[in-house]
């Protein structure tokens, strides 16, 4: 059997590092230039892509019952007419139970080794993946090859990394001794053994289907749990890339390949509850809505569970020393991929009263000003930066909040379509803008997915801080910004979101500040409602496995 775990060790000796002293790295080519890959590579990933279309996917699982899939380009607006095979769970959890004694007893080295062969290879298959991403999640080209490709890996490799630590903190076998009395010296040998808990089911969302799935895999895999991969109907081919990617490594290692299995479904005919009723599933990872996510937590008690939802993130403005860099800041992370990411900016807590801004008083609705501006720069270039939205009901959603913008405010900016020269049908919208006062909580205070941002007309700007922190707490926050010249007030700040469950990022500008970095961004704090685990950290592993010992008289 190859051995893999030398093949990638240098790589797994990085991120170890790295995660430990939180720097900027990456394992892998997060650019799909040309001039980095050369001309060949692009082409033949479109290739493989199209290859793909209008076919049975080729992946052979027990329980086959018949073929599902419906999914549908947000680009073209039409199917990709790829099939996959529709499980009954009962046959797959069967099979899948049948080779966990191997797996088990092959070690943290050899399964380490064989995640880092799985995330090396779906590297190799980065452009395919963009591609596919890009018409079932409706990334764009780019965003698909870099945050749904590589920097989704890196964090497969962060959980790997942490689950090399957590498991090399339990010794194989220890000799012990004691003197009991006059008796004498009672000597030991004492055995021990990590146990798996039992078949993870991973949950995976539309918009961003490897973002869990990578670290997902990693942390249950390597800990000697197999998985069941969940895609969302909408996005289901590139999670059964790395399922066959997957399996492919697992069966050349001469171990079961039903140790990773997908379950894909269309909305018709759901099939994940069956996965999580099921008294074999024992591990449970979910990224996706608010309320599925809560529902899980609160029902699957019986389960280990890791949610990762989201939340109303924020922006609290108190002065900056360059107004143009912060709006394009902001404005940035209401366009970026139709703000249809976890962390993207929704609400925008502003004093009534304007701020200081480069040493000269600003008024409110000046820095509101500023801030549509900036989209409008962003918007005259938008398929690389907004994509297409993943699904109908968005546009529902910016219906309904333009009507309440009157009600509540009033309309800053209008949403509309977009125009991709190259994709004339592609499903777009424009960020909407509302200006309301805190007395509109009501309808600011939950995650809206999509393009739906509020500019909020606090009293003071402690009044703006003390509600979006109250919103962190009880609604939930994955990211949170603060622009303030006033170090006395960053503090504060920064002491009453983490006092919230919130991290925090002050005056960040000149780089996209929905960016979470893999190795040094603890991504979710598991403390406020936006989910209840982080990627990654020890915790996100160390309970996938527990540890059993045997101890004999020498």
């Amino acid at each position: 059997m190859t051995d893999y775990y030398s093949r990638h060790g240098a790589t797994l000796a990085r991120a170890v590092d790295a995660c430990d002293k939180r720097y900027s790295w990456t394992a892998y080519p997060e650019s799909p230039s040309s001039k980095i890959h050369g001309e060949e590579k692009p082409r033949a990933g479109k290739a493989r892509f199209e290859a793909m279309l209008g076919a049975d996917y080729p992946l052979e699982q027990p329980g086959e019952m018949g073929r599902t899939g419906a999914e549908v380009s947000p680009y073209t607006g039409e199917s990709l007419g790829i099939t996959y095979p529709k499980m009954d769970v009962e046959v797959l959890y069967q099979a899948v139970v049948e080779g966990m004694p191997a797996w088990r007893k092959a070690g943290p080295q050899t399964r380490i080794g064989i995640c880092l062969e799985i995330l090396d290879r779906c590297a190799g298959q980065l452009f395919e993946n963009a591609h596919a991403t890009m018409h079932t999640s409706g990334q764009s080209y780019i965003m698909a090859f870099a945050g749904s490709g590589a920097n989704a890996l890196d964090r497969g490799l962060e959980a790997l990394a942490y689950a090399h630590k957590a498991m090399a903190d339990v010794p194989a076998s220890a000799d012990w001794e004691r003197q009991f009395g006059k008796s004498g010296a009672a000597r030991l040998e004492k055995q021990y053994q990590l146990m798996p808990r039992g078949i993870g089911v991973v949950i995976c969302c539309a918009t961003f289907p490897l973002w869990n799935g990578y670290p997902a895999l990693c942390a249950s895999l390597a800990t000697g749990n197999p998985v069941v991969l969940k895609p969302h109907p909408s996005a289901i081919l590139p999670v059964a890339m790395l399922t066959s990617v997957a399996r492919e490594v697992l069966r050349e290692a001469g171990f079961d390949p039903n140790l990773v299995t997908m379950v894909a479904d269309t909305r018709e005919e759901p099939a994940t509850m069956p996965l999580l009723e099921h008294p074999a599933t024992a591990i449970v990872d979910f990224t996706g809505s608010p309320g599925f996510g809560q529902w899980i937590e609160r029902n699957c008690a019986d389960k280990l569970v890791y949610t990762e939802t989201a939340g109303c993130n924020s922006v609290v403005i108190e002065s900056c020393d360059d107004l143009p860099a912060m709006a394009s800041a902001i404005a940035h992370s209401l366009c970026q991929a139709s703000a249809q990411m976890c962390t993207s900016v929704q609400n925008i807590h502003i004093p009534s009263d304007g701020i200081v801004a480069g040493g000269r008083k600003v008024s409110f609705d000046e820095v509101s000003a500023e801030i549509v501006a900036a989209v409008e720069k962003y918007l005259e270039n938008p398929q690389v930066l907004c994509g297409t939205l993943v699904d109908d009901a968005i546009l529902s959603t910016i219906e309904r909040y333009r009507g309440l913008a009157a009600q509540y405010g009033r309309l800053l900016r209008d949403s509309a379509p977009l125009e991709y020269r190259d994709f004339p049908n592609a499903r777009t919208a424009s960020p909407l803008m509302l200006e309301v006062t805190e007395e509109a909580r009501d309808i600011y205070r939950d995650e809206i997915f999509g393009p739906v941002s509020f500019i909020i007309r606090g009293a003071s700007a402690d009044d703006c801080l003390r509600d979006a922190t109250t919103n962190a707490r009880e609604r939930g926050a994955i990211t949170s910004h603060v622009y303030s010249v006033n170090e006395d007030f960053l503090d504060r700040a920064v002491d009453a979101y983490h006092e919230a469950g919130a991290s925090v990022a002050c005056n960040l500008v000149g780089m996209p500040i929905n960016f979470a970095a893999a190795y040094s961004d603890y991504h979710v704090t598991g403390l406020n409602p936006a989910g209840n685990a982080c990627l990654a950290d020890l915790a996100f592993v160390a309970n996938r496995f527990r540890i059993v010992q045997s101890k004999r008289m020498v």
